[in-house]
């Protein structure tokens, strides 16, 4: 279902649309070619698909226990979901929409992300310290590599040497050389950085970190932390818009999404979203952003060239200026498969 909103122009961004789609939604991705969004389903065992141009959703596909996160191989024909509570990445054959493989990786997959040139998928597993490094080609996991304390988000440079590994656990992040696979820098950024991003140049890196409300910015160059961004309560994600010039962080505690320019490093801007946002993505031509909405099982689209939409009217597409209904912590929500993997460590 889709909800619409019918306001006055505005300059700036805000969201135009709600989309309903599984139950708790905690990742979303779009499709290289920008025409469907996939988004991860976290106790729906299913991701749903929507096709971009009339934002319905088109389609349901099952995947394994607990999914958290989901990516498209940057040729478009296959989507890589984790699941968190089966060690276990979903191959998706974009085309036909079946799942088409399933990988055993390691404990308590967290996060996928694919090499800029689509030959690897680095496999985040939260529960086992490591990444999994799957070869494409054949679907095999050739490669473990041991990062720090609890890894829930990894994410490749845009020139595909360096990929970044945040260690909430431990406030790091883990610095892999691509090419020999080897952890060669630790960065120490904020309180439980649960996010990571580059910027499209490559020159700067977001971290977000969810229990002291800030970003840490990266300068990839020389490894160091540059600044310190303010922004909403508990940031669960970062991403850049495509042109690099604005990145967009999804605030659990207080429904809204933060807009940094990126040039200043200031906080420009503030978009109402639905309950508890999670996972914040562009659609490659940066027109749109979407934003899952775990509490009340939405993705808020947000209009970034800012035409249309009133922050103060979202509570008619289910979202909430305050915490919302059926509100829970943060623990609860993103670690919540965490909690699950040492309750079955205990058990074993």
């Amino acid at each position: 279902m889709v909800t619409s909103l019918i306001t006055p122009a505005f300059a700036a961004p805000r969201v135009t649309s709600t989309i309903t789609v599984g139950r708790y939604p905690l990742s979303v991705a779009f499709s290289p070619n920008g025409t469907q969004a996939y988004v991860a389903n976290f106790l729906g065992n299913t991701i749903s698909v929507i096709t971009v141009a009339t934002g319905d959703v088109t389609d349901t596909i099952t995947v394994g226990d607990n999914p958290l996160s989901v990516a498209f191989s940057p040729n478009g024909t296959q989507a890589y979901v984790a699941n968190a509570s089966d060690d276990t990445i979903s191959v998706i054959t974009v085309a036909t929409g079946d799942v088409t493989d399933t990988i055993t990786v390691g404990d308590g997959p967290y996060s996928v992300a694919f090499s800029p040139n689509g030959t690897q998928a680095y496999v985040a597993n939260y529960g086992g310290n490591t990444i999994s490094v799957i070869t494409v080609a054949t679907g095999d996991v050739t490669d473990t590599i041991t990062v720090g304390d609890g890894p829930s988000s990894v994410a490749f440079s845009p020139n595909g040497t360096q990929a970044y590994v945040a260690n909430p656990s431990d406030d790091t992040i883990s610095v892999i050389t691509v090419a020999t696979g080897d952890v060669t820098d630790t960065i120490t950024v904020g309180d439980n950085p649960l996010s990571v991003a580059f910027s499209p140049n490559g020159k700067k890196a977001y971290v977000a970190n969810a229990s002291d409300d800030t970003i840490s910015v990266i300068t990839v160059a020389t490894g160091d932390v540059t600044d310190t961004i303010t922004v909403g309560d508990n940031p669960l994600s970062v991403a850049f818009s495509p042109n690099g010039t604005q990145a967009y962080v999804a605030n659990y505690g207080g429904d809204r999404v933060s807009v940094i320019t990126v040039a200043t490093g200031d906080v420009t801007d503030t978009i109402t979203v639905g309950d508890n946002p999670v996972s914040v993505a562009f659609s490659p031509n940066g027109k749109k952003a979407y934003v899952a909405n775990y509490s009340n099982d939405t993705v808020s689209v947000i209009n970034t060239t800012g035409s249309v939409g009133d922050a103060e009217q979202l509570a008619k597409t289910g979202g909430n200026a305050g915490f919302g209904l059926g509100y829970v912590s943060l623990t609860a929500v993103v670690l919540a498969a965490g909690v699950m993997l040492r309750r079955r460590r205990i058990q074993e």
